[in-house]
């Protein structure tokens, strides 16, 4: 293709935006070998932490050692830059454990920079994209405030909430993606006219204050965990320090203040039309739907290891700012707080994502991917994973080779994209744990296992991953098969059994008879002396894996036989010419959304919202099975 673009020859994938999904999108498609060029309208906050400076959560943790196991980088960059660990729900099984680190917020953004920098195959451009270049229904570039071109043979949009992005701060409205930053302009309208649906949706942020007008001794102390964790399943380089956060409450003093600034909320006065995200509720939000509580709960977390900015987790809010400022001075320790900036609701454009396919390439344009907030998501690491999943598509789109999918039994990306697809969302999607029917297979201890291989198939995880799984595999195999045949007597764990409150024996027994118990773990026995010589010098990792599949073996196995049930029907194809309209026993409720979302498989047919069993049978009737 011949160009008159200024800035150099036709690129293998465009990304637009550099948020947590351009960052993976493009790290993903280059590293496969892909020329990739970033376009972002702000070269300084690539990778920014728009909102609180933190990664993982409750399956959010989960997500990111997904994308650490198939090669992907956010892990590595938490890693780097993180000021505190801590691996959350260790009192419950292990599905529900779920990694978590406070980042260092500028130190984050300049690691995610230097990491895309260091790849030979990426190139960046500082500009705005104002529209696409679309022939023949293929898109080959994209339009920029430049009034030049750039050409590409696929394009990835991760404009997170920069299109037609409008801040509230009680009942003023500024134009802006973010605070402080332009909105995007054009993209929606060239989308809409190609016959795409958008939707609005919202987000908001707390204000953050001066760490040094604050009384921590008024608060509780929040420290990291003793034995510091890390999310990479590689060794990386950590920062030395960890810092504690700290928990402070809202009271009926504070909730009254904000009450007095709820006629002007534009939460409440009809200026905010679009849906906010559910789990993650504004202040005033809270206090309107739990009336019944006198208090909530806010975690004071700092911005970085050298700043002083502080973050106020769980104070969401659009109020108007001398409101916020009123009642944030009523909380205990924040009486002489500083504000450095208010809290804000963001209004922007999103396309429901039943508009895409499972490769999170759009029907309607071929080779045009959608990654991260456009696709109504809310969250780091969920905007995240879609940009590796649209980056690895896009290369392998280009390529010839077929698509890259994940299922939903082999990692929480492939729930989520599979949830965003087949039942579309209308608030902001967030990941839980509750969401996969598969969540004992999809633990983030065993990520890794799960996953590294199939990366490094696709050429995306290195050969240094490639043999940790490997080493790891072999050690959980020997280590089992030496503990499957040793047995331990009375004498040799009466002991330990008292001390942990579990019945004594009475006669010799195999030792993971004993693992099962709930209130014993593997390591307990390394001080046993029949033991001890088994496991001294295996490493963590190793144990914990072993641990679980003792504990776990009766319900993993459980779950894998349905994970095989599901897997036969992924093997039922739907035919793209299917004609679903012409199934006169299903509702026509359910031959539209069949028509709209055209699943490819009987599996993904099952997860579409509305759709029932026996609309299944129908279906597989029809397909003469």
């Amino acid at each position: 293709m011949t160009t008159n673009n200024t800035f150099g020859d036709e690129y293998d994938v465009i990304v637009v935006g550099a948020g947590h999904a351009g960052c993976e999108a493009a790290h993903a498609a280059a590293t496969m070998g892909s020329r990739v060029l970033v376009l972002t309208m702000n070269m300084q906050t690539i990778g920014q932490m728009s909102c609180n400076p933190a990664m993982g959560g409750i399956a959010k943790g989960q997500i990111i050692r997904e994308i650490d196991a198939l090669g992907g980088m956010s892990g590595i960059v938490t890693d780097r830059t993180s000021i505190q660990f801590r691996m959350l729900n260790r009192s419950k099984g292990p599905a529900m454990w779920s990694p978590r680190a406070q980042s260092d917020r500028w130190r984050f953004a300049e690691e995610w920079r230097l990491v895309l920098e260091r790849n030979k195959n990426v190139h960046f451009v500082q500009v705005a994209v104002t529209g696409l270049v679309v022939k023949n229904n293929k898109v080959i570039g994209v339009k920029t405030s430049f009034g030049e071109s750039f050409y590409g043979r696929a394009v990835i949009l991760t404009s997170g909430t920069f299109l037609n992005g409008l801040i509230h701060i009680g009942e003023k409205q500024l134009g802006g993606g973010r605070m402080g930053e332009k909105a995007s302009t054009g993209i929606t309208e060239d989308l809409e006219k190609l016959g795409f649906e958008s939707g609005r949706m919202k987000t908001g942020t707390p204000p953050r204050v001066d760490g040094r007008s604050l009384d921590y001794s008024q608060f509780e102390r929040q420290d990291g965990d003793e034995e510091r964790g890390r999310f990479s399943f590689i060794k990386t380089n950590m920062l030395d320090k960890q810092l504690p956060c700290h928990i402070a409450y809202t009271s009926d003093e504070v909730h009254d203040t904000l009450k007095q600034g709820f006629d002007r909320s534009p939460m409440f006065n009809g200026a905010i039309q679009s849906v906010g995200p559910r789990y993650c509720p504004s202040i005033e939000d809270k206090i309107n739907r739990f009336a019944d509580k006198d208090r909530h709960q806010l975690f004071i977390e700092p911005e970085g290891l050298e700043t002083v900015e502080v973050y106020v987790n769980g104070f969401s809010t659009s109020l108007p700012m001398e409101v916020q400022y009123d009642a944030l001075r009523k909380i205990k320790g924040f009486e002489n707080a500083r504000f450095f900036r208010p809290g804000y609701a963001i209004e922007y454009d999103y396309f429901p994502p039943t508009q895409l396919t499972h490769t999170l390439e759009t029907k309607l344009i071929e080779n045009l991917f959608f990654a991260g907030q456009i696709n109504g998501t809310t969250g780091y690491e969920e905007a995240a994973c879609q940009g590796l999943m649209a980056g690895i598509n896009a290369h392998r789109k280009i390529q010839n080779e077929s698509p890259f999918i994940l299922t939903r039994d082999q990692a929480y990306i492939g729930v989520l994209i599979d949830d965003l697809i087949t039942k579309g969302t209308e608030e902001p999607y967030r990941m839980f744990t509750s969401r996969a029917e598969f969540r004992l297979l999809l633990r983030q201890d065993n990520a890794d296992l799960r996953l590294t291989k199939i990366g490094h198939s696709i050429g995306l995880a290195d050969d240094r991953r490639l043999e940790h799984v490997n080493q790891k595999e072999d050690d959980i195999v020997r280590l089992t098969k030496e503990l499957d045949n040793l047995s331990v007597t009375p004498d040799d764990v009466d002991a330990l059994l008292v001390s942990r409150g579990t019945p004594t024996l009475k006669q010799q027994v195999k030792l993971p008879n004993l693992i099962g118990r709930p209130q014993l773990a593997l390591d307990d026995f390394l001080t046993v002396p029949r033991v001890t010589p088994v496991l001294e010098g295996v490493d963590k990792e190793t144990l914990e894996q072993v641990n679980i599949n003792y504990k776990y073996s009766g319900y993993i196995e459980k779950e894998k036989e349905n994970a095989l049930k599901m897997q036969r029907l992924e093997d039922v194809k739907i035919p793209n010419s299917f004609d679903f309209m012409s199934m006169n026993s299903i509702s026509m409720e359910g031959r539209e959304k069949l028509t709209r979302i055209r699943p490819a498989t009987i599996r993904q047919a099952t997860h579409i919202s509305g759709i029932s069993p026996s609309d299944i049978q129908v279906l597989l009737v029809h397909l003469g099975r």
